[in-house]
């Protein structure tokens, strides 16, 4: 997951079969990092990020940790008794202490990691291009898998609230004699969407990110496993509202659309340059809001434009329709084209 954003390695991604009830959990890689920490006893121990840690020391200790590797919480206690000559004793995690004459000792120490300070700037880019490449690995043979079933993938991408959902209901309801469409719909949470294109009309699977703000090509991956799409159908995929992660992560998909609603800033492309340099739609929704509200058209295309000279602009309407032939005349386009492509491999 992105070092930057604040997904983690702990996210449990699953993937809900909205058809049949059945959920999956998405396999997640754990990346580990060493640390040797110096506690204030000069205790020294050195674990991986991910990992359980238990320390047994010798000579009748007792002792009681606590670690939550999120923060790195420690918690020790050690209990000594001991009637012999004064010497010094070594552990096995390197801890000194002396002792005279039956000596009783009650050690209580408690110490508090936080890691976020022993992760260097090169360790991250480093732990994100090592993501990043087995997206793509991942992504290309989404890619393969689609192509070869004539299959169109289209990624639909968007700030939260822009109107991604609604667009779909309409977009299947008015498709559905013409179209097999197939929906993979991501969120961190719930089925509240995925049971609305359910409803709509389209087969569509669930994918939860928990903590993850971005879809990935192995949830996609097994989103597809799951619809089982056929030959010349059309996937949409309803990506995590973010306008930042889902420009970097590779699905597999032939394009992708943003979609801005006319409720936002005209800045926004400007705001978020990656992800429309990335996509090859823009779709401006809520159209029918424009008379109520102060929302320049023609600036939002230019800023679009600033950064993405190629991107194609629809003005639409889930609402009263506005724009919406145009819309389905677009992914009929795409979907002739990826059938072409596949021709060709």
């Amino acid at each position: 997951m992105c070092g930057h954003c604040g997904c983690s390695s702990e996210t449990k991604a699953t993937v809900l079969d909205l058809q049949t009830g059945t959920e999956t959990i998405v396999a997640q890689d754990v990346h580990n990092h060493a640390h040797e920490h110096v506690h204030a006893d000069g205790t020294r121990h050195s674990h991986d990020h991910g990992h359980d840690h238990h320390h047994d020391h010798s000579h009748h200790h007792d002792h009681d940790h606590h670690h939550d590797h999120n923060g790195h919480h420690h918690h020790h206690h050690h209990d000594h008794d001991h009637d012999h000559d004064g010497h010094d004793h070594v552990h096995a995690d390197g801890t000194r202490h002396s002792h005279g004459h039956h000596h009783g000792h009650d050690h209580a120490h408690s110490h508090h990691h936080d890691h976020g300070s022993h992760v260097q700037p090169a360790e991250i880019e480093e732990l994100e291009a090592r993501v990043l490449a087995k997206n793509d690995a991942l992504a290309a043979r989404n890619r393969a898998w689609l192509a070869g079933r004539e299959i169109l993938a289209v990624n639909i991408v968007s700030s939260p609230g822009a109107g991604k959902t609604t667009l779909l209901e309409r977009t299947i309801s008015d498709l559905k004699n013409e179209n097999t469409l197939y929906v993979i719909e991501g969120d961190q949470a719930t089925a509240n969407d995925g049971e609305r294109i359910r409803a709509a009309g389209a087969a569509a699977v669930q994918v939860n990110t928990g903590m993850g703000c971005h879809l990935e090509a192995d949830m996609v991956a097994q989103g597809l496993a799951a619809l089982k799409p056929p030959v010349g159908a059309t996937v949409l995929i309803e990506n995590v509202g973010n306008l930042v992660c889902p420009a970097l992560f590779d699905l597999g998909e032939r394009a992708k659309v943003v979609v801005l609603s006319v409720a936002e800033g005209e800045d926004k492309p400007l705001k978020y340059p990656h992800m429309f340099r990335a996509a090859r739609m823009m779709l401006l929704s809520k159209s029918d809001l424009l008379p109520h509200l102060d929302f320049d058209v023609a600036k939002a295309v230019a800023n679009a434009r600033k950064v993405n000279p190629d991107i194609a602009v629809l003005q639409v309407s889930s609402r009263n329709g506005e724009g919406m032939a145009e819309w389905y005349e677009w992914l009929r386009t795409q979907a002739t084209e990826a059938r072409a492509d596949a021709a060709i491999l």
